[in-house]
């Protein structure tokens, strides 16, 4: 049986109308999970935050000899008709558990209405609106994803040591709506408790090279710029690129948030100042070990907060060392 598909026609004017796979029981067994079929819907590979969430999910999968397909957006992170598509695909395939990461709040909502009903659904990274899941029965079994307002609040930290006080500092945000880049440029904006002057806002669509062209053009207008917090850090590194270009490199702060490979590289070689590590390895980790243990039964927490932690120059080679593993141990509420 399917989760309440009479109810689609109240999201008629949110969802673009596809045609929809049935989730089923593969040969697993709640006692025995080898070889137990799951399936993970992630945004575009464009990206490496996701191309390293990916590989959480496959590693962790195997090695706990479970059965993943992995899909993501085709088109890149705003394809969000091509990501609905692939979860359709995957549910054709009757996994008994489902790993999203919706590229909005709504676009998987559809697909997921048609699944199952007794196959747990875990939401990673990206939320999956609660109203639009309501509407048409979704229940998501448990999120694991990074306190993104807490996350903006230790970039704040991390700026505030860099610069003087009533510093003149600028934020870069992604894609206008996105609830992850709101909360993050929230959270610095919270965060700076009267330490430095926020003076402009600037969306970037979360691109490197758009990131560049606005951190050159805001460095042409405002050249007692000190500061810049990009909610990425694809766009960190492009406005590293702007700052170096302007001949002020060391002179403008930057600081990113993900500490994706590049931005490590780029607090080792002085071109960023910081970044706000999250752990999308360890976000695949916990979510095909909490998709067995769903499936075996067990009651999962609501919400799992994923580790985050500041890298900067003292701490960057322990940081690579251990990527795209945590710097420090946390709590796994799924170790056993």
């Amino acid at each position: 049986m399917t989760r309440s598909a009479g109810r689609l026609a109240l999201l008629a004017g949110l969802l673009a109308a596809v045609v929809f796979g049935c989730g089923g029981d593969d040969d697993g067994s709640d006692t025995d999970l080898r070889g137990v079929r799951l399936a993970a819907v992630i945004k575009g590979l464009d990206n490496p935050f996701f191309v390293t969430m990916r590989d959480g999910l496959v590693a962790t999968a195997r090695r706990r000899d479970a059965r993943l397909s992995v899909a993501a957006a085709p088109a890149g992170l705003q394809d969000t008709a091509g990501q609905a598509s692939e979860l359709e695909s995957l549910a054709a395939e009757g996994p008994r558990c489902y790993v999203v990461n919706p590229i909005n709040q709504t676009n998987l909502v559809g697909a997921l209405s048609r699944v199952a009903e007794d196959s747990p659904i875990v939401n990673v990274d990206s939320r999956v609106g609660e109203e639009a899941a309501n509407a048409v029965g979704v229940e998501i079994t448990t999120y694991i994803g990074t306190d993104n307002r807490a996350g903006g609040g230790l970039g704040a930290d991390a700026m505030a040591a860099l610069v003087e006080r009533g510093a003149r500092v600028a934020v870069i945000t992604g894609i206008p709506g996105d609830v992850g880049s709101g909360l993050r440029s929230e959270g610095f904006e919270r965060g700076n408790r009267g330490r430095f002057d926020v003076v402009a806002t600037i969306a970037a669509d979360f691109e490197r090279e758009k990131a560049r062209r606005a951190t050159a053009d805001l460095l042409r207008r405002d050249p007692r710029i000190d500061g810049v917090f990009a909610v990425n850090d694809l766009m960190a590194l492009g406005v590293a690129d702007a700052v170096k270009s302007a001949g002020r490199k060391g002179q403008v702060k930057v600081v990113g948030f993900d500490g994706i490979r590049q931005a490590l590289d780029g607090v080792r070689r002085g071109s960023l100042s910081a970044t706000v590590a999250q752990y999308p390895y360890t976000m695949g980790q916990l979510a095909i070990e909490a998709c067995l243990a769903a499936i075996r039964g067990e009651s999962l927490p609501g919400r799992v907060d994923a580790p985050v932690q500041v890298v900067t120059r003292e701490n960057i080679a322990r940081a690579q060392a251990n990527f795209p593993e945590p710097v420090e141990r946390f709590a796994d509420p799924f170790a056993d």
